[in-house]
């Protein structure tokens, strides 16, 4: 297995001071009960815990979702950081000094240039915020008086101003940063073997992941350009925009501070900064970019109620029903605010208020409501084909629905609006699932013989790692499991199980995850009983499989002695399975 650069005794020691109790209690409500820790998953949405610690091991397992993992792992997910981030930042806690990584000179060299480029990110975003108030930027400062931005907003969202095309390369060259560093970073573009800024004469955004960052910018034209009004920087080996959610350090800090009802997802970055003014400290926006699925895990880590709350306009109805989509099976509580007063959400505060934004978020409507009232205004119900035309399509949002008691009330509204008898919307509801390949029923699968025994294998497998006192040490697993080499080599090791998440391939392998959370309170009093079953149903399939071998070659043979030597074994083979007996397993030992 291929370790992810830190020696096995260095991690356990961060781990050891790094208690995964104490550090997620820092993100979620934990009660004890017997040895281990429960509270309700911080990775998918539940209402009964069943996320769970093991205080001892110092590994989690979420018997809902599956997720697992030790405290590093923990910390990758909560702060949507990496793992040498996630180890930087535990470290630091504990005041661990990381040692040199023992990866390869590919990995450490890809290291070495990330903290580079944050470094020049970082140097870059303060320089441009610095200009924000020097004498050369009245057309920023302009701009701002005119949208009304006062210094608070100014400094939550470090706001800026790129002066010129050359003012940022000169500073950071004479920090130390090479062509190469500012070009990586997204700061610099080269033309005629010059380096220029690819965000001059712009206000300026920086951009910063929850780790609080600067990993990118967005800046706004403020005069007239044949270019686009807002220019984000090019992805990078730090920035991604399809991941980046802008504002979710301030997110995560307001959350942190005063908790989180809701998250409100608007369009913009202005929106955002307006919304922030208007006292709603919890907006936050994508990176120009169609939602995805990176930025769906990333706010449900946050809150499970997303309020939408686009423009009102045909773009931001299209972007309302992407979103819609991305959002619907993922355990979210969604809604929909319909703006009034003003095309987005900036026009309604100024045109109505704080308090009338609060009471149409607060009177959001649920997403299948919405879709139902999309749908509404795109036909004409006076006339039947139209009619019909958003039944179906009405028919085809409600189908997608878990269950008929989350359908029915739907229905009802489907059919307060067309008159159509609930019966008959019933039966054609019932012959659009019919017609769904998503839930049409799943096709039987013949088993292949090899894998039948796969639990029995997998209980033995994980007994053994978890060094259960009932393993029989008289078998020789190699020759019992023979095709297992992998995870007996892991468990010699004799490694502590949180240490099985230091290696890259453990995320992927289903087998091991299972071996590392298995749940052997399923076979709680009965366990030695069990282990002896899944023995003898693995050794039980070898056997037959050698005796059938035999058979075949006895069949064939035509040397008496030969044939006398098969006959002699598939009597022993015999006996073994009619006592069901294991000595063919048993560890030969020197006499």
């Amino acid at each position: 297995m291929q370790s992810k650069g830190f020696s096995v005794e260095w991690l356990q020691e961060l781990k050891r001071k790094n208690d995964l109790v104490s550090i997620a209690s820092n993100y979620i409500h934990l009660e004890q009960k017997g040895r281990r820790f429960w509270a309700c998953c911080p990775f998918h949405n539940e209402k009964t815990p069943s996320f769970t610690i093991s205080a001892e091991d110092g590994i989690y397992y979420c018997f809902g979702c599956k997720e697992s993992g030790d405290v590093i792992k923990f910390v990758e997910k909560m702060e949507n950081i990496d793992f040498y981030g996630a180890v930087k930042l535990l470290a630091d806690r504990v005041g661990m000094q990381l040692p040199e990584l023992k990866s390869t000179e590919e990995i450490a060299k890809k290291q070495k240039l990330k903290e580079r480029l944050l470094l020049c990110l970082d140097y870059a975003y303060k320089h441009y915020q610095e200009n924000l108030y020097s004498k050369d930027a009245k057309v920023a400062q302009d701009y701002i008086k005119l949208r009304k931005l006062t210094r608070r907003e100014l400094e939550d969202f470090k706001i800026g101003y790129s002066k010129d095309w050359n003012d940022i390369v000169n500073y950071l060259k004479s920090k130390g940063f090479s062509d190469y560093e500012l070009i990586t970073a997204g700061i610099c573009g080269k033309k005629n073997e010059r380096l220029y800024d690819v965000i001059g004469k712009r206000l300026v955004f920086p951009i910063f992941n929850s780790f609080n960052e600067c990993i990118g910018f967005s800046a706004r034209a403020l005069e007239k350009t044949d270019f686009a009004k807002y220019l984000n920087t090019a992805e990078t080996p730090v920035f991604q925009k399809g991941r980046i959610v802008f504002g979710i350090n301030l997110l995560k800090k307001y959350k942190q501070q005063q908790g989180l009802k809701n998250i409100i997802l608007v369009e913009g970055q202005m929106d955002v900064v307006a919304m922030h003014k208007g006292g709603f400290k919890q907006t936050v926006a994508c990176m120009g970019t169609a939602l995805t699925k990176d930025h769906v895990s990333e706010l449900k880590r946050y809150s499970p109620n997303i309020v939408l709350c686009f423009d009102n306009d045909g773009a931001g109805t299209k972007a309302t029903l992407r979103a819609i989509e991305m959002f619907r099976n993922e355990d979210v509580n969604l809604t929909v605010v319909k703006l009034d007063g003003g095309k987005d959400p900036d026009e309604v505060l100024n045109n109505l208020g704080p308090a009338k934004l609060q009471e149409m978020i607060d009177n959001a409507m649920p997403y299948m409501e919405y879709l139902i009232d999309y749908h509404y205004h795109q036909y004409d119900l006076n006339k039947a084909e139209e009619k019909g035309k958003f039944v179906k399509a009405v028919l085809g949002e409600i189908k997608k629905l878990e269950s008929s008691t989350l359908q029915e009330p739907y229905l009802d509204k489907v059919r307060d609006l067309t008159n159509i008898p609930i019966e008959i919307l019933r039966r054609d509801l019932g012959s659009e699932v019919q017609g769904s390949k998503t839930l049409k029923e799943t096709p039987k699968v013949e088993v292949n013989v090899e894998k039948g025994n796969q639990k029995a294998v997998e209980f033995i497998l994980a007994s053994m790692l978890h060094h259960k006192e009932y393993v029989n040490n008289e078998i020789d697993y190699r020759k019992l499991l023979d095709g297992y080499g992998d995870y007996l080599s892991i468990i010699d090791k004799n490694l502590p199980l949180s240490s099985l998440y230091d290696f890259d391939e453990t995320s992927e392998d289903k087998l091991l995850l299972n071996m590392i959370n298995y749940n052997f309170n399923l076979y709680a009093g009965v366990e030695e009983r069990y282990f002896k079953e899944c023995l003898w149903l693995v050794a039980e399939e070898k056997l037959k499989k050698m005796q059938s071998n035999l058979n075949a070659e006895f069949k064939n043979c035509t040397d008496l002695t030969k044939r006398a030597e098969i006959a002699k074994n598939l009597g022993k083979i015999a006996s073994n399975l009619k006592n069901k007996n294991l000595e063919v397993f048993y560890v030969r030992r020197e006499n």
